[in-house]
Formats: C-alpha cells, structure tokens, sequence
C-alpha cells in the first residue's frame, strides 16, 4: 500500500487533472470578475444619463425656492440661501389656477381619454380580430396617417371648425378624440393579437356577439393596453399647448398650458420683474407632480402594456 501511494504521488499524469481544476477555476474567477465590472460600468452609465434627465428638474425645484436675483448669480448654486417657501403661494394666486385645472382635467383630459379608449379600442379589434377583405391595407393606410405633420392640416381643421362654430369650445379638441389615434389603435392591435383566438371562437360557438366578445373577454385581457393609452392620452393633454393656443381664445377657458404660457408673458414682459423666474418655475414644479405620480403608481401597468403591445406582429 505504501509503495503504491508512492508510485501514485510521483506519477507526473496525476497532476494534469489539478492543473485543470486550477485554470478552470481562475477561468472562472475571470468571468466573474468580468460580469461584475460590466455590470458596475452599466450601473455607472445609467447613474450619469439619469442626473442628465434629473439635472433640469433639480434645477426647476431649485429656482422655485429662491429669491430672483439668486436665479441670475454667477456660479450659479443649487442651493438656495435662504429659502423662499412664499413664491408657491403668491405664484398661486397670481392667476385662477383651479379654474384651469378643472378645464384641463374634466373639460379636456377626461373626455379626451374616454373617447380615445373607445374609439381606438373598437377600430383597433375590427383590425385583429375580424377577418374582411381590405383589411391589411386600410391598417397601412391608417397607421400611414401617422407621418402627416399637424401643421399640414391645422389651417384646413381650423376653417372646418369655425364653419360648425366649434372655436373657442372644446369641441375641436375633445370630438377628435372619438375618431382615433393611429398609434394608440396600433398599440391596442398589438396587444389583441396576443389573445388567444380560441376564447373568441368559443364565444361565438356560444352565440356571443363581436361586441360582446370585445367587452367580455377581450376588455378584461387588455387592462395593461388600457391603462397604457389612458396615461399617454393624458400626457398629451397635459402638455398640449398648440390645440388650445389655436381654438381657445376666452379667459375662462384657459387650461394649464396656456395659463403657464400667460404666466410668464405677464411677468416678464408686462409687469415688474419681482419673482418672475421664481414664480414660473414654481408653478412649473406644481403642474409636473400630477405626471410624475401618476406615471410611478402605474409604473407597473405601464411597462407591463409597452412590453406586451409589441409581442406579436
């Protein structure tokens, strides 16, 4: 037994399978090492791109809490010293802010949003769902209307509308809504092909409608794709500024966009200086909170409904 282990131990083929170990493992070793500098790289990149995007908001809320003259030094500082809690509450009640608000949110956004969900929702299962001839290429047509700038038909609509004596009523931007979005219809297509085919066919064997189909199997699937449309419908109408600037010319039916816009002409070019940047950028801090909630309570939804829209073709 001695002799053997001896002979064993000596035996130089028996430090081959050790070897082998010892460069699998710093092989290994190198691996890891690589993973975790490329992840810390990645990690480091996406922190820099995040302060660009962060770097104008932490700018806005900075300005907002400073005094005037401070906005304009050189360097300028992040820091505001002191702090100037006053300019929310005197840039509030510089103009009738709620009565802007309430035309954004009901006059505005909220029929917007409902007639976009319905419009697009039913065209959009007409294009996935059903089989009719033409299809196809009345699809490439409407997602073809996509590449018209607005400014081509700007002129044409606002004649249109005058005739109907629709200016300086949300008619013009709220009907709109009832006939579609090209994009959002592609969206809801998207995700419509996703659904099994069998569920609708089971429900035809059953003698369900197609509007049936769509309101009880379909709706219920496409929550994501919902809420999806319903928050980029939103953000649009939050931010629009050009529809109301063209169509709305009465006080009483400024929304939020217009009322900004208002703010700072009259602060900067029709009144006294004051706290005209303060001012501004503190209302501008006030109007982006309802967008910065609601994109990260439905943070979820929404990655969920842009994920899944683009599954199948």
């Amino acid at each position: 037994m001695t002799g053997l282990g001896a002979s064993s131990a000596g035996d130089p083929s028996a430090e081959v399978p050790a070897l082998a170990q010892g460069e699998m493992a710093y092989q290994a070793r190198r691996t890891r090492v690589r993973q975790v500098m490329g992840r810390v790289l990645m990690y480091c990149l996406l922190i820099v791109i995040a302060a660009t995007f962060l770097l104008p908001i932490a700018w806005m809320l900075s300005s907002s809490l400073k005094y005037d003259a401070q906005v304009y030094t050189i360097p300028p500082s992040f820091i505001p010293r002191p702090v100037r809690l006053a300019n929310y509450p005197e840039a509030l009640a510089y103009l009738p802010w709620g009565t802007y608000l309430y035309n954004t949110m009901v006059r505005y956004a909220l029929p917007s949003v409902v007639g976009v969900l319905l419009s697009c929702s039913v065209v959009a299962y007409g294009f996935s769902r059903l089989q009719w001839r033409g299809r196809d290429v009345l699809f490439f047509v409407c997602i073809a209307t996509m590449m018209i700038p607005y400014q081509v038909t700007m002129i044409p609509l606002f004649i249109l509308y005058k005739r109907l004596g629709w200016v300086n009523t949300y008619l013009p931007l709220t009907v709109i809504a009832f006939f579609g979005s090209p994009y959002l219809i592609f969206m809801f297509r998207q995700f419509f092909l996703g659904i099994p085919s069998e569920l609708s066919d089971a429900a035809r064997i059953d003698g369900c409608s197609e509007m049936g189909i769509l309101v009880r199997i379909i709706v219920p699937l496409a929550k994501p794709a919902y809420a999806v449309a319903a928050l980029f419908q939103f953000m649009y109408v939050w931010h629009d500024y050009l529809g109301p600037l063209i169509y709305l010319s009465k006080k009483d039916l400024r929304v939020v966009a217009i009322g900004l816009a208002f703010m700072r002409d009259q602060l900067f070019f029709r009144a006294a200086q004051g706290q005209s940047y303060p001012y501004l950028m503190a209302m501008a801090s006030v109007f982006a909170v309802p967008i910065i909630l609601l994109f990260f309570l439905a943070q979820r939804t929404f990655i969920e409904g842009v994920a899944l829209t683009g599954l199948k073709g």
